[in-house]
C-alpha cells in the first residue's frame, strides 16, 4: 500500500468510503509520520495519540453502521490558538501554562460533528503575533523545506507555521490555522501549501484565543485547493456565542473547482508593484496573469490608492486591540502565577514572566496609541484608513472586477535567527505588506503554490474576492494550482 499519509483529504475520503483503509490505519501512519519527524521540525506542541485513536475507532464504527461525516476519519492537527475541551491550549505562551479548557470552539466542534480525528495541537507565534513562528514558548518551528546546497533551517511563516510545516510535512492530512494579517496565507507560501483565510464572519471565532478581535479570522491550510474547499465547508457556520458570525448558506467550495473562467476578469492592483520587488516575484506575477489569459479570463489593471497605508495602519490597529485582550491574562484565574508584595505587584511579576518579547512590544505599543493625547492622533486616524481601504477594494468589485491577483510575500522563507530581520522589527512586519489589506477590509484570500525561486524554495501567488465569494477563490486558484503543478519538500527531517 503507498504512504497513506501522502493522500490529499479527498483521496482518502475516496479510499475510505471503498473500504481500501480504515480510519484507525490513516490515524496511526500519521501518529507514526509525528513521532518521526516531530523532534526535529517542532511542529506539534501536544500530540493527543490516544484521544485520535478513540476517534478514529469510533468514525469507522460510524461509517460501518452507515454515517458518515463530510470529514469522517480524516486526521487534522489544530493550531494551539483553538480550545480543545479538556487538551492542552496555551497559544504557544508562558503565561498560560497547564490550561486546558473545559470547552471546545465551535470550528473544532465542526470538525468533529463531521467526523475528523485530532491528532494534536500544533506550534505557532505566541498568541498569533509573528511572522516566522520565532516567537512561540515552545521554540521555533522548522521549515519542511530547505533551499539548494544549503543546510539551514528556514522559517515556516508565522504564526501559523506548525500549521503550515505539518501539512507540507505529511503530519497531518491537514490543519486549522488563523490569520490576523497574513497569519495563513504566508506560511502557507512559505511551505508550499495552500492557505485559506475566509471573508471575516465566515467562520466563528469562538473558543479562539483572541490577538485583534476585528482582524482574527479563523481558516485552514492544506495540501491543495480542493482540500481546502472541503475544510472550510465544515469550518463555517453561524454562531450565537459570537455576533460577528454572519447567518450565510455556507456554499458547497468544491463544486467551483474546475469551472471556466472565461467572461471572468482578474484585477491587477498596481500599488503592490513595490520600490524594490524582487525580478522572481515579479516573474511570478506574470505568470500569474498570462496562465488566467490562457484560461480565457480577461485581465484588468486596477488601482487600490490607499494600500501604501495599509501595513501602518494595521500595526496600529492590531496593537491596540491586542493591549486590550490580552489585558485578562494576570494570573489570577488560570495559567502562570508569578507571586508578589501585593495584587498589583503579582500582576506585573506574572506578566513580566508569562510574556514574551514581541508580545510585550505590541501589547506596549498598543497601549501608547490608545492613551490621552496618542488616541486621536493614531487610532482614529488608522480606524480612518482602514474604512479608506475597504472603499478601494468596493470600487474595484463595483467595476466589475471579479478577483485580484497579487503576489502572497515578498521573498521566500528565511533563515530562522535571520540578523537583519532579528536587529529590525519593521523588516520582519514586512512580510505582511500584499496580505494586511485582505484583514483591513475584511475579504477573503487564498494563497496558492505557484512556482519555486532560484534557491529552490516555494513562492505563492494570492487570490482576493469579494465578500462572502470563497468558492470563486476555489475556481480562481484551481487554475494556478493545474498550470504550476504540485511542490513536495525533498524529506530531511
Amino acid at each position: 500500500m503507498t504512504d497513506l499519509t501522502k493522500l490529499t483529504i479527498a483521496q482518502a475520503k475516496a479510499k475510505l468510503d471503498a473500504k481500501e483503509i480504515t480510519s484507525v490505519e490513516l490515524t496511526d501512519a500519521y501518529l507514526s509520520n509525528i513521532e518521526a519527524a516531530n523532534g526535529e521540525l517542532n511542529a506539534y506542541v501536544s500530540v493527543t495519540a490516544d484521544k485520535a485513536r478513540s476517534m478514529a475507532k469510533a468514525s469507522d464504527e460510524r461509517r460501518a453502521s452507515g454515517t458518515i461525516g463530510d470529514l469522517e476519519g480524516i486526521p487534522l492537527g489544530i493550531k494551539d490558538l483553538f480550545a480543545t475541551q479538556d487538551d492542552h491550549m496555551q497559544a504557544a505562551s508562558h503565561i498560560l501554562d497547564d490550561f486546558k479548557p473545559r470547552y471546545e470552539s465551535t470550528v473544532t466542534s465542526n470538525l468533529w460533528a463531521a467526523g475528523a480525528v485530532q491528532l494534536g495541537k500544533l506550534n505557532m507565534d505566541e498568541f498569533a503575533m509573528g511572522s516566522s513562528n520565532e516567537n512561540s514558548y515552545y521554540g521555533p518551528v522548522k521549515n519542511p523545506w530547505k533551499a539548494q546546497g544549503s543546510d539551514k533551517a528556514l522559517v515556516p511563516g508565522g504564526s501559523s507555521g506548525g500549521s503550515s510545516a505539518a501539512v507540507a510535512s505529511m503530519l497531518c492530512a491537514g490543519a486549522t490555522a488563523t490569520d490576523t494579517g497574513g497569519s495563513i496565507r504566508q506560511p502557507a507560501a512559505f511551505t508550499g501549501t495552500v492557505g485559506i483565510k475566509p471573508t471575516y464572519g465566515r467562520c466563528s471565532r469562538w473558543g479562539v484565543a483572541a490577538y485583534a478581535s476585528s482582524l482574527d479570522q479563523a481558516g485552514s491550510i492544506n495540501r491543495d485547493v480542493r482540500d481546502a474547499a472541503i475544510m472550510l465547508k465544515t469550518m463555517a457556520s453561524v454562531d450565537l456565542k459570537d455576533t460577528t458570525s454572519v447567518d450565510l448558506p455556507v456554499p458547497n467550495y468544491e463544486a467551483a473547482i474546475g469551472k471556466s473562467m472565461k467572461g471572468m476578469k482578474i484585477g491587477i492592483p498596481k500599488e503592490y508593484r513595490v520600490e524594490g520587488m524582487s525580478k522572481e516575484i515579479e516573474d511570478l506575477w506574470q505568470k500569474g496573469i498570462d496562465w488566467y489569459k490562457a484560461a480565457g479570463a480577461e485581465i484588468v489593471e486596477i488601482s487600490l490608492p490607499h494600500t501604501k497605508y495599509a501595513l501602518p495602519a494595521y500595526y496600529i490597529v492590531a496593537p491596540a486591540e491586542a493591549s486590550s485582550n490580552l489585558a485578562r491574562y494576570d494570573g489570577v484565574r488560570y495559567g502562570l502565577r508569578v507571586n508578589g508584595d501585593n495584587i498589583e505587584d503579582m500582576y506585573k511579576k506574572t506578566r513580566a514572566a508569562g510574556f514574551g518579547d514581541e508580545v510585550k512590544l505590541r501589547i506596549m505599543v498598543g497601549t501608547y496609541v490608545l492613551s490621552a493625547g496618542y488616541y486621536d492622533a493614531y487610532y482614529i486616524k488608522a480606524q480612518k484608513v482602514r474604512t479608506l481601504i475597504k472603499k478601494d477594494f468596493e470600487d474595484v468589485f463595483a467595476q466589475g472586477i471579479d478577483v485580484i491577483l497579487t503576489p502572497t510575500t515578498p521573498s521566500s522563507a528565511f533563515e530562522i535567527g535571520d540578523k537583519e530581520m532579528a536587529s529590525d522589527p519593521v523588516k520582519m512586519y514586512l512580510n505582511d505588506i500584499f496580505t494586511v489589506t485582505v484583514n483591513m477590509a475584511g475579504l477573503p484570500g487564498l494563497s496558492v503554490p505557484a512556482g519555486l525561486d532560484s534557491k529552490g524554495l516555494p513562492l505563492g501567488l494570492q487570490l482576493i474576492g469579494k465578500p462572502f465569494e470563497e468558492e470563486t477563490l476555489f475556481q480562481a486558484g484551481h487554475v494556478i494550482e493545474e498550470a504550476a503543478g504540485r511542490f513536495e519538500a525533498k524529506k530531511w527531517w
